[in-house]
């Protein structure tokens, strides 16, 4: 049989799933289980893209079994050393997991809801297999994502998750638009390769430059950093709010304590036609390198399951 011709009708970012509800509608592409667009009465609450077409990086992509990077690819788990692929070759990490680039496939739809399954098989420089579900729902509080995992292997999995929406709080860019950020901790990284270096205090760091736990302008600000010590409401949510300058519009994401990290990058790009087009928002269980340092990594025994969860709404 020739599979290539049995998909030919499949989009290039992977089979397509529409949700609707309300005054919401999403798309849903089956690579990477990736978030294409969400809508709020007509208007885009993240950069979308097209469904044929590759999807551009890891925008709105599921990341898993780890976000963010592995410095040099290696790490140390349970006394053995491992080495993954470097899909971050400027930069020379493994970035973003192994689940981003793969067709998920349809567990259960309905007409506000898509839940899509992938199998991260044992390979060479992961050798655990972890079973990853992921739900979307639309409802009146805008797009939930639950990502489920389990070990369904022998041995104990190192293992964290998050997204990668790139938000849009209304016309213009990120330039034109004000961030609220509830953390009092960021990641300090090197300016080469982005390898973790130590916590600060946002108010003291570069002069206050990753301070925006009171809502203020971006402006040309450049951010690629994780961010801690998240401030959360009485339900044990934390809140981040992108905005127009002058509130008349904008997008705020929302996740449990499930996810005490959140890497914010203002998508600065060298042509500037794509350049700082949204701003990303990703909320993660663990920092970057956590696979090396052992921070806030879920170690998933045999048989067992962890679920972490945000929503995405319209301001």
């Amino acid at each position: 049989m020739n599979t290539a011709s049995t998909r030919s009708d499949v989009p290039l970012s992977g089979t397509e799933y529409t949700l609707t509800f309300g005054e919401y509608t999403a798309d849903i592409a089956g690579v990477g289980a990736s978030l294409r667009t969400l809508r709020y009465r007509g208007r885009d609450l993240v950069v979308p893209f097209d469904a044929d077409e590759v999807r551009p990086a890891f925008r709105g992509a599921v990341l898993a079994p780890w976000p963010n990077r592995v410095v040099d690819g290696r790490y140390t788990f349970h006394g053995t050393e491992y080495e993954l692929a470097l899909t971050e070759p400027k930069r020379g990490h493994a970035l973003h997991g192994l689940a981003a680039w793969q067709e998920w496939s349809l567990v259960e739809a309905g007409e506000a809801f898509v839940e899509l399954a992938f199998r991260v098989e044992a390979q060479s420089g992961y050798p655990f297999r972890i079973d990853l579900v992921a739900r979307y729902e639309l409802t009146v509080d805008g797009l939930s994502t639950t990502i489920r995992a389990t070990n369904s292997g022998r041995a104990a999995a190192p293992y964290g998750t998050g997204p990668h929406p790139y938000l849009v709080a209304g016309p213009g860019r990120v330039d034109d638009w004000s961030l609220e950020l509830p953390a009092r901790a960021v990641l300090t990284v090197t300016p080469d390769r982005l390898i973790p270096v130590d916590l600060a205090d946002v108010e003291l760091e570069d002069d206050g430059a990753f301070d925006f736990v009171a809502s203020r302008p971006i402006d040309s600000t450049f951010i690629d950093h994780a961010f801690t010590e998240l401030e959360r409401d009485a339900s044990g949510l934390a809140t981040v709010r992108v905005t127009t300058h002058d509130g008349s519009s904008g997008v705020g994401i929302s996740w449990g304590t499930e996810c005490q990290w959140v890497q914010i990058h203002t998508a600065d790009q060298p042509a500037p036609s794509i350049s700082r087009l949204g701003l990303a928002v990703e909320p993660m269980t663990c920092p970057p390198d956590a696979f090396n340092t052992g921070t806030d990594l879920v170690v998933l025994d045999p048989g067992e399951e962890h679920t972490a969860g945000w929503t995405i709404f319209a301001l």
